[in-house]
């Protein structure tokens, strides 16, 4: 019987048990998944040379004969050796194996090999090691465009490679076309058959472009029908109906006055809820826009309807910080405004419970404390989150199901990383976006510099001016303990506890120095942070576990050391946790790299502080993942296409997405069922946003 693509990878010849529990570990377990699994590049396999004319360093194939019986020889335990000389028309050749004992009885005397990989040295010298070889005539590896895939212990790239090539012949033609014909046609797309083998296997670089770009497209299509489906079962919800009542009051009350941005933000969102369908709104801002105040617009109209509202942050400092300045904010407006974090006592908790049940807290900002079981609101409106990519998607749908009266409440998701607009449909689809594009008026910017080793001790100078003046200083590493290494070949990279020790002992001794990092317990994390946000310390020593929540306006200056190995809106986050008060401030890098890229990408920091600029560019330089570290931002794995490579490509599969929903809404035309197939597929692992 022939093997279908649902089958599992154990039907395949050659895959035990073991080599089953390994594939599961890439994510393989059926046949299907083996084909979905594509190439993370390729070896070209086609060049071929002869021995005395093989280019040095560049792989190629050269066919030789084996000259000789190979040798081998153990070095040392756990590294041994076997060499064969070969030898063709023009010249001979020494080929080096570490570790393939196999290869002293695989090559055989007298017999005609196809050798694959670089050679070196020259004349009578040239040499290869380690290279892939097959016998003459009997080639399934050589001579063609060869794929390379990510691998994991136990699973070899031969061995993926022959069960791809297995299975590409003979199931490709088995999955279904999810593409409709006129589709395919009208975007000139190649066939499904087609694209799955030739993506593992083409016979020239112009089919895999086609093999490419039609499963990149089959995948940019399936995420933009998902993401408009959601967004049109969300119009479809009821929401809660908050009337849009008048904000002179609130506006009379906030100690300085509201930017246009954040007043036309807030009007969106104000519109939003008076709809009886629920807002789901982005708000983007710079650091230090005004966020706050449009979450706390928000809760005052839901509370002035007579709902509740709730707001979650990623830590227990910034909900402390969120809870002080939104009480500031809600409670000269007659709003009771409460705390909730896992480090309260049972009994506070349980006060804190018993409030918000009866309807006496307006709004509730906590931590995940707030998706606990005791939590139960008397009447939830809005929902709020902070920092959105750092929560998962199953956490913010678990604080919307504690909505109030079978209606899902509001949601309005703030976020201080500033991400191209193009991408922020992306990874948003199905949310409203805002941005607040206006600084605060009076807001310095930071002044940032790039500093090599050799500035160091004119640096230490300035910390010192600055405490002096009664500013305080944080100083980040990228590294938590002693011992990892730089890139491009540098030094060890500055480690938060020995640093600070040499800091607090040797540099500032007659300065408070303090350290912080993610590996310590949540209690000695915040005594430190509020140590350091009360004054109590003049240097704070840290890992990038202050990049978000840390709001201390007495705080001049950012030394960012190794900054090389931080991505750009990183850096301008950290940058971010300065400039907050009435002094001017600073933002040191710390490099001694060399690297012309690295130092680009400094000096685009150094250049602007407009954090949308700053993310357009690294976007260009890093992709997409520098955003959202791993895969917190929700979005489908995506297995080909590449978010921040083809934009073009990607407007056509909206421009195809919008095509097909305005024709078939559900998807649900015979022809189309294959197609909402895959979408249901690919958003299956969150079904509680799709299903």
């Amino acid at each position: 019987m022939p093997i279908q693509p649902r089958d599992s990878v154990k039907a395949l010849p050659g895959v035990g048990p073991a080599r089953a529990r390994a594939l599961e570990r890439l994510g393989i377990r059926t046949v299907e998944d083996l084909l979905t699994f594509f190439p993370r590049g390729y070896e070209d396999r086609t060049r071929v040379s002869t021995i005395a004319q093989a280019p040095e360093h560049v792989p190629v194939c050269i066919r030789a004969t084996v000259a000789d019986r190979p040798s081998a020889t153990r070095v040392r335990k756990g590294l041994n050796t076997t060499k064969v000389q070969v030898v063709d028309d023009s010249s001979c050749m020494t080929i080096t194996f570490f570790n393939q004992d196999y290869v002293k009885d695989a090559l055989r005397p007298g017999t005609e090999y196809i050798f694959y990989g670089k050679v070196e040295g020259r004349g009578l010298r040239r040499r290869m090691t380690n290279p892939a070889f097959e016998r003459e005539g009997a080639q399934r590896f050589t001579g063609c465009i060869f794929p390379v895939y990510s691998l994991t212990a136990g699973i070899s790239n031969h061995l993926l490679a022959a069960l791809a090539k297995r299975v590409s012949a003979d199931c490709a033609g088995a999955l279904p076309e999810v593409m409709p014909q006129e589709l395919r046609l009208a975007y000139h797309l190649a066939q499904s058959e087609f694209s799955y083998r030739s993506i593992h296997f083409p016979a020239s670089w112009e089919e895999l472009d086609m093999a490419r770009r039609r499963l990149m497209f089959e995948e940019l299509l399936c995420l933009s029908l998902g993401l408009a489906l959601l967004r049109h079962r969300r119009t479809a919800e009821e929401g809660p109906e908050i009337p849009p009542a008048d904000l002179t009051p609130f506006y009379d009350l906030c100690p300085f006055p509201l930017t246009g941005a954040q007043k036309r933000v807030i009007g969106e969102a104000r519109a939003d809820l008076a709809l009886r369908r629920p807002m789901n709104r982005l708000v983007q801002g710079d650091v230090g826009s005004g966020k706050t105040v449009v979450a706390a617009a928000c809760a005052y109209l839901a509370a002035k309807g007579g709902f509740q509202a709730a707001m979650m942050a990623p830590t227990e400092l910034l909900a402390r910080q969120h809870y002080r300045s939104l009480s500031g904010l809600l409670a000269p407006a007659g709003l009771m405004v409460g705390l909730l974090t896992g480090s309260m006592t049972s009994a506070e908790k349980r006060k804190r419970y018993a409030e918000l049940a009866e309807g006496q807290i307006d709004l509730l900002v906590g931590t995940h404390a707030l998706l606990s079981e005791g939590v139960s609101f008397y009447n939830l409106g809005l929902v709020i989150t902070d920092e959105q990519h750092r929560f998962g998607v199953s956490q913010r749908a678990a604080l919307t199901e504690k909505g109030g009266r079978g209606q899902h409440p509001h949601v309005l998701v703030m976020s201080a990383t500033p991400i191209p607009r193009t991408l922020a449909l992306i990874i948003y689809g199905d949310l409203d976006i805002s941005v607040i594009d206006e600084a605060p008026p009076g807001r310095r910017a930071v002044r940032t510099y790039i500093v090599g080793e050799s500035k160091r001790a004119r640096m230490y100078d300035f910390v010192r001016k600055l405490a002096a003046e009664g500013r305080q200083t944080y100083i980040v590493c990228p590294a938590v303990e002693e011992g990892e290494s730089g890139a491009e070949g540098g030094p060890t990279l500055k480690s938060v506890m020995t640093y600070a020790e040499t800091l607090r002992t040797q540099v500032f001794s007659n300065l408070r120095v303090g350290f912080v990092h993610g590996k310590l317990k949540a209690k000695e994390k915040d005594a430190v942070m509020d140590a350091f946000a009360a004054g109590g310390l003049d240097i704070l020593v840290s890992t990038t576990v202050i990049e978000v929540g840390m709001d201390v306006p007495n705080a001049a200056l950012m030394v960012v050391e190794n900054a090389e190995r931080f991505g750009l809106s990183q850096l301008h986050q950290l940058r971010g946790r300065v400039g907050r008060g009435a002094h001017q401030s600073y933002c040191t890098l710390v490099t001694s790299a060399r690297n012309p890229e690295s130092m680009a990408r400094l000096r685009v920091l150094a250049s602007t502080n407009d954090g949308f600029k700053i993310s357009e560019e690294d976007l260009k330089l890093r992709g997409p993942g520098d955003f959202f570290g791993a895969r917190q931002h929700g979005l489908p794995h995506l297995k080909i296409a590449d978010l921040a490579g083809d934009m073009r490509l990607f407007r056509q599969a909206q421009d195809a997405a919008r095509e097909l929903l305005a024709r078939d809404p559900e998807l649900s035309e015979p022809g189309h069922l294959a197609l909402l197939d895959k979408v249901r597929r690919l958003f299956a692992e969150h079904p509680h946003r799709f299903n």
